[in-house]
């Protein structure tokens, strides 16, 4: 459904997207996570035909992002991190206002409007102002102005950024009941668990795709080389281990450090393991993420 091919955006001397290739099947769900910076926003502008590439290509549903951007259009829903709601327009004329601008039918819409409203729970909400909404009813009602014409495609940036737990879970629950009728979802996020409700994960920095998989198979690729040791001064063991070459990472976790080494590492040559507490874990993708990063 989507289909990127050295996907490259420059902005004068800063590389925002540097060479991205990967393929998003029908009916998927694909999280790109990364840091502010990573090229996640960039990336998804280019693809909704929004931002031209430098280099390469973009093709969604078989059509060309920078060429045929119309047709690309009409089989997209694209939702910014800050979507474009009228605060002093109530749930309803929201709505309303964004079926006309799909050039939508008033009988269309008046039948799925119904169906989203009930979908997100935001039918008792129809009458109030989009500006006396929380933060995840404000959320809710930009998805359903985005699907109201059918998408094919979404496309969301970081949509939960700010929206208190609760609320991120029930968007959520919303989205893989999308994803259950057809629809393909590719999504940005800073949040490593939503990553794992993804069923592909395409890990970014600077630009660049480091690692591309699913969330299982990220934390096993580099099960064998991470361990969780306790220790009772950990700012003084991590300065310690960071000194060593054998070591790609130690980060907190907790009360505990999660530790990275090189593969083919014993343990004993790190620490005197009949001394201290050491773990072989599976690691999260959090650390996977920064595991991968420091490992270049």
């Amino acid at each position: 459904m989507i289909s990127l091919r050295g996907l490259t955006r420059r902005f004068g001397d800063l590389v925002a997207v540097d060479h991205l290739s990967l393929d998003i099947a029908e009916g998927e769900i694909f999280g790109l996570v990364g840091p502010d910076g990573a090229g996640k926003t960039t990336t998804l502008r280019m693809i909704a035909g929004l931002v031209d590439p430098t280099e390469g290509e973009a093709v969604v549903a078989g059509f060309n992002a920078k060429t045929q951007t119309v047709q690309v259009r009409d089989r997209i829903g694209y939702m910014a991190q800050r979507f474009g709601l009228y605060g002093d327009l109530t749930v309803k004329e929201n709505m309303r206002f964004y079926s006309d601008l799909f050039g939508m039918s008033a009988a269309d819409r008046d039948a799925l409007s119904p169906k989203l409203l009930d979908m997100t729970r935001m039918a008792p909400f129809v009458d109030r102002p989009a500006a006396k909404l929380s933060g995840g009813m404000k959320q809710k009602l930009a998805l359903m102005c985005t699907l109201l014409h059918k998408p094919q495609v979404l496309l969301l940036d970081e949509p939960t950024n700010g929206v208190d737990p609760v609320s991120r879970r029930d968007f959520w629950v919303i989205l893989h009941q999308l994803v259950a009728d057809g629809l393909t979802l590719l999504l940005s996020t800073a949040y490593m668990d939503e990553a794992e409700r993804c069923n592909r994960v395409g890990l970014m920095h600077q630009g660049r795709l480091l690692q591309c998989d699913t969330p299982q198979a990220l934390r096993q690729s580099l099960a064998s080389d991470c361990y969780a040791v306790e220790t009772a001064h950990p700012r003084v063991e991590r300065e310690r281990l960071s000194k060593l070459p054998q070591v790609l990472s130690a980060r907190p976790a907790g009360s505990a450090l999660h530790v990275f080494l090189k593969p083919g590492t014993q343990p004993e040559t790190v620490w005197n393991t009949s001394e201290q507490p050491v773990e072989r874990i599976v690691p999260s993708l959090e650390d996977i993420f920064v595991a991968t990063v420091e490992r270049g």
